[in-house]
């Protein structure tokens, strides 16, 4: 890994805080290639904010990182899930079967969970669905030919549902559960105020912008509601940024502003391509430009293309909102127009 952005994928047990461990485990893709799991001393135990992915490397990487300070699997007491994503969620819920510990998810994540516990599920069914509104048939067919299902996830709800703001007791330290919906509708941050720590999940990710509302059960307006939850977060006391994806640092604040400014910017782009005559989502996502590098749709690979074409939508939705846009249905379609 000799790009420097990469190191804080390196697999062992990383001291962040006082009695806060951060530990990457590995994923099986090419674009997130890991997430981090921080392992909080409480009292004899252990509690870990996020479980990683269901996969035997995990496992290991886990068990190793562990054994650094002095611990074990057995020792984890409950895990802290900022939401129901399969890379924070299913190791989870694999552990608690084989040991015994206590799973925690906030509330407005059960529809995503009982959905994707029926057993007609679908992987990516919504999506596909969107896809077609978004007049995106070839995006939508090249993400049908490449759909690999792979191994089942058994999901299962948690042990309990945390609300909207809850306190979670630890115990050496207090900690607070605040609901950011928007990457997911009951995606949750958990707040160490006394010593200046967020622990963000998704909402806030230093090198990347989260994909918005990618779930079985979306919002009616998930981007609107990440907006005013990256605003609800920069009312808070500034703290140290501690993501899921990527290294730590030192400014929640400066993040949040970059994020507000992209989205902004991005805002202002994809009104553009509607004045200048795309009508649908997928019209206006091929012509915008994508990634640091700037790429097209058409470089991207189905799944990111069907992500780009989302994301487009999500953006189009905040501008009708605003009242800078008009939406209108044409045969299952929606297009977009100046008002």
């Amino acid at each position: 890994m000799g790009d420097s952005r990469h190191e804080w994928m390196r697999p062992g047990a990383y001291e962040v805080a006082p009695g806060v461990h951060r530990i990457p485990l590995p994923l099986p893709n090419d674009g997130l290639r890991a997430v981090n799991v921080y392992a909080i001393a409480d009292g004899d135990a252990l509690t870990l904010v996020d479980g990683g992915w269901a996969l035997a490397e995990s496992r290991d990487q886990l068990t190793s990182a562990l054994r650094q300070i002095g611990a074990g699997l057995g020792d984890i007491r409950r895990f802290l899930v900022t939401h129901a994503h399969r890379d924070h969620y299913t190791q989870a819920i694999a552990l608690r079967r084989e040991l015994g510990a206590k799973v925690l998810l906030g509330e407005e994540e059960r529809h995503t969970i009982r959905a994707l516990m029926d057993p007609g599920h679908r992987s990516l069914g919504p999506q596909l669905e969107m896809l077609a509104e978004c007049g995106a048939k070839p995006v939508r067919d090249a993400v049908l030919a490449a759909r690999d299902d792979g191994p089942p996830h058994f999901w299962e709800e948690p042990d309990e549902w945390i609300g909207r703001t809850t306190d979670v007791g630890l115990a050496d330290r207090p900690l607070r559960a605040m609901a950011t919906p928007g990457h997911t509708r009951g995606h949750l941050v958990f707040l160490d105020d006394a010593h200046g720590l967020m622990f963000a999940g998704d909402h806030v990710l230093p090198h990347i912008t989260p994909s918005i509302g990618f779930e079985q059960v979306p919002s009616a307006a998930p981007l609107r509601d990440y907006l005013e939850s990256l605003r609800l977060v920069r009312t808070l006391p500034d703290m140290r940024l501690l993501p899921a994806h990527g290294p730590v640092t030192d400014s929640v604040h400066q993040r949040v502003d970059e994020l507000l400014d992209h989205h902004d910017t991005r805002l202002h782009a994809t009104a553009a391509v509607i004045a200048a005559g795309a009508s649908t989502a997928y019209e206006a996502a091929r012509a915008l430009t994508w990634t640091r590098r700037e790429r097209t749709l058409d470089e991207l690979d189905p799944f990111n293309q069907m992500l780009a074409v989302l994301e487009t939508a999500a953006h189009l939705d905040v501008l009708e909102l605003q009242g800078r846009l008009r939406k209108e249905r044409v045969e299952g379609v929606v297009h977009y127009s100046a008002p």
